[in-house]
């Protein structure tokens, strides 16, 4: 039941974990699980901003936050995370495969290091976060992997053909695992955003590309917070209940 002032007890004694939580979209999901009373680990690569997001928490109070400088990318540094989440917190109970990152720029223009790091972040940083947490939850028979998708895992976009792949990737790994992990008492959720007020694309230096984009209203974007209470929904729901995609869009944006 959420209180007077926002708070609810949805995710009381419940470990969250949730990567790339050092701006945009991570921050607002923290915000709402906090705020749901879940204790949060905070990982991103910018350990001084993780710190600001924390303070930014404690002030609300009613929960526990610690934050893990991590880079989703190193395999070693994701299962050190879990690690300092369950020695400091408790076995995991949410994870947040969260970290991502998008350009926009053309194919023919071979903007091929980018390329590579979008695979490395969006769809080898998934795999790690998945590694790090499932063998606990299978042990434990429970728990939730909620992968931050896009409604581009949904439909093909003229100028993010590489982020595109990427979460179409992210929603068959996703399909394919919630069958295997049925009978194990893990859920595995794809929550899809459309636009959202963020940083993405904000490292794009592809002039031709952003030409797509000139003319979409930022002022209609989602706000994270709106992606963190889709996040709480979906891991809030009873054991019995799959909450397998949300597709989140601005109402004045349907992509989909």
């Amino acid at each position: 039941m959420a209180s007077s002032t926002g708070r609810s007890d949805a995710l009381k004694g419940k470990v969250v974990v949730i990567t790339g939580a050092s701006s945009g979209i991570g921050v607002g999901i923290a915000k709402e699980v906090a705020r749901a009373g879940a204790s949060v680990c905070l990982a991103a690569r910018r350990e001084d901003k993780l710190a600001e997001v924390k303070e930014s928490l404690d002030r609300d109070g009613g929960h526990k936050t610690i934050i893990v400088k991590t880079d989703v990318t190193v395999r070693q540094q994701v299962k050190d995370l879990i690690k300092a989440a369950e020695e400091q917190l408790g076995p995991v109970d949410v994870l947040v495969n969260n970290a991502g990152i998008g350009y926009m720029e053309l194919m023919k223009n071979l903007h091929e290091d980018n390329w590579e790091r979008t695979v490395d972040i969006n769809c080898k940083g998934v795999l790690n976060g998945i590694g790090a947490v499932l063998p606990g939850m299978m042990a434990r028979k429970k728990g939730h992997i909620v992968n931050i998708s896009s409604d581009a895992g949904r439909v093909a976009f003229p100028g993010l053909a590489v982020y595109t792949g990427t979460k179409f990737f992210v929603e068959g790994v996703s399909r394919s695992l919630r069958m295997e992990v049925k009978d194990h008492g893990i859920r595995i959720t794809c929550i899809q955003p459309g636009d959202v007020t963020s940083n993405f694309g904000a490292d794009s230096v592809d002039e031709e590309a952003a030409e797509i984009f000139k003319d979409v209203d930022p002022n209609k974007y989602l706000k994270p917070e709106d992606v963190g209470r889709a996040v709480v929904y979906a891991v809030s729901q009873p054991q019995w209940v799959g909450i397998n995609e949300i597709l989140i869009e601005p109402t004045q944006l349907p992509n989909v």
